[in-house]
């Protein structure tokens, strides 16, 4: 059987020899030097103590993180990225669980502390580091047959979740989203998110592979990126200029940084043809601010546990407000409680456990979201399944329903509304602009509420401190709220809010 990667590779043949596949600000690889890349690490790998032992990599994004992604595929050694914004804690879980052996890192204190003692011979701009503990010898890990990546999700607690995957799940997915878009013939695809986090991955360089188009990828922080969640609009803004990028992959806080800093038919922006966005609900006055300004923007919806993508909306299939249609060869269902089912022959299973949380007949991924689907298939999410708020009427709230009208205000960051056993709402604010005065906040609320019914709408509210980001621990990589992790560490201040007359 032809697997889809060994397919990609005969497709790359007739690829002309001088045609640009990936390139940066300094350099330009076309097949040959890919190829010559590919071969340099996988020689490393082999030349291992131990060359069949999961190989991590803790690294900015850059032409040789691609080219180390691919080796692993090419020679069937699972690569388990970690993301730069981990703590060590979460680091060295993820290293014990996966039984990483050998770590791929520019900075040398950085991996030593992280017990890989003994340097590689491998020559590339990337070091190379093997573990004290090949020296004894590993046990090989059967959870990792036929297992290419590992990839942690931060999730809702300190210790992130492996989520295992295969090179044909990965490939299969980019296949789906090329055909999607095929009619816009994109040429240049800008990575903006980290290498390690899979959207990018999978949705940004495996499917301008696919396609054929030249995928730029540059270090974070000239594209606007720091860490997980601070990001410059305008250094992100002048790189799509710089490198004329006709796509790329943002979270909906950056569409909303851009929104902010961009105008209308804005010439920096003019070489965009599709702007996708992803990683949680975004704000549908959003969607149509962004596209006021002439930003091709679509939103997606996708887990991990799948490989990414599930949705996506795209200029010939649109509706806005919805994630989308189900890509090619994906299949969904609703359950009878209204959440999100996805089919998949190869169901997903996490380091720590065999299985992911499957429905009753074994052959759904339960995906925890609520959600509905049109008569013409496009997708709606509805909220959470753990984050449905039971008011002391009985009512059933979704929070993230008034929490989309909060943010599509523009007024605020982050918002996370609570509530659960209260007679009545309540909302923990982060500001777009730190000199909001209450009244102009109160507006904001009272202008949300006014489109939500009685039982919904937001009687009381509070400014958090911070944003909630990934540093703090308050939120995962992609914006998500830990809901429960900021409800401890605001909790004295919820209960007084309940406590106003």
């Amino acid at each position: 059987m032809v697997t889809l990667l060994q397919a990609m590779r005969s497709w790359l043949n007739t690829i002309p020899e001088d045609q640009t596949i990936l390139s940066s600000g300094t350099e330009a690889w076309d097949k040959a030097v890919l190829s010559k890349k590919i071969s340099q690490v996988s020689e490393a790998l082999l030349n291992r103590k131990n060359p069949k032992a999961p190989v991590g990599i803790l690294a900015d994004n850059s032409l040789e993180w691609i080219a180390i992604d691919l080796a692993t595929q090419e020679i069937g050694v699972t690569l388990v990225p970690l993301p730069s914004f981990f703590t060590p804690a979460q680091c060295l879980h993820a290293i014990k669980s996966s039984g990483v052996q050998a770590m791929f890192c520019a900075h040398e204190d950085l991996v030593r502390n992280l017990g890989f003692m003994f340097q590689n011979q491998y020559a590339g701009e990337l070091k190379f580091f093997e573990s004290m503990s090949v020296l004894s010898g590993i046990v090989d890990q059967p959870n990792l047959t036929g297992v290419q990546k590992v990839t942690y999700t931060s999730g809702t607690t300190s210790e992130p979740k492996g989520v295992c995957l295969s090179t044909d799940q990965q490939w299969s997915v980019a296949q789906s989203i090329e055909q999607a878009l095929r009619s816009l013939q994109i040429k240049r695809h800008l990575n903006v998110l980290p290498l390690s986090v899979l959207l990018e991955n999978i949705a940004g360089v495996y499917t301008a592979l696919s396609c054929g188009a030249e995928n730029i990828c540059v270090p974070s922080s000239e594209v606007g990126l720091h860490g997980s969640s601070n990001f410059d609009a305008d250094t992100c803004i002048a790189a799509i200029e710089k490198y004329q990028a006709e796509s790329i992959i943002l979270l909906p806080q950056m569409l909303q940084a851009m929104v902010a800093r961009s105008t209308k038919q804005d010439p920096r922006l003019k070489s965009l043809k599709f702007v996708a966005v992803g990683g949680g609900k975004t704000p549908v006055t959003l969607i149509k601010a962004a596209k006021s300004l002439g930003i091709p923007v679509y939103e997606g919806y996708g887990l991990s546990e799948c490989a990414s993508v599930l949705t996506l909306n795209t200029p010939d299939h649109e509706r806005i407000g919805s994630v989308g249609k189900v890509l090619f060869k994906r299949t969904l269902r609703i359950s009878k409680d209204g959440e999100v089912e996805v089919k998949n022959v190869d169901l997903p299973h996490y380091l720590e456990n065999s299985e992911g949380p499957v429905s009753t007949d074994g052959e759904w991924l339960a995906t925890g979201d609520l959600g509905h689907l049109d008569d013409e298939g496009f997708l709606y999410l509805d909220g959470r399944k753990k984050n449905v708020l039971i008011t002391s009427f009985g009512r059933n709230i979704s929070p993230e329903w008034p929490e989309s009208l909060l943010l599509g205000s523009g007024l605020f960051r982050q918002v996370m509304v609570m509530g659960d056993g209260q007679a009545q709402l309540s909302a923990l604010l982060v500001t777009a602009k730190n000199d909001l005065s209450d009244e102009v906040i109160q507006d904001g609320v009272t202008s949300a509420n006014q489109d939500l019914p009685d039982y919904a709408q937001i009687k009381h509210w509070l400014l958090a401190d911070e944003p909630f980001t990934s540093k703090n621990g308050l939120a995962t990589a992609n914006g998500r709220l830990k809901r429960d992790l900021i409800k401890n560490k605001f909790n004295d201040q919820i209960e007084l809010l309940y406590r106003r007359p």
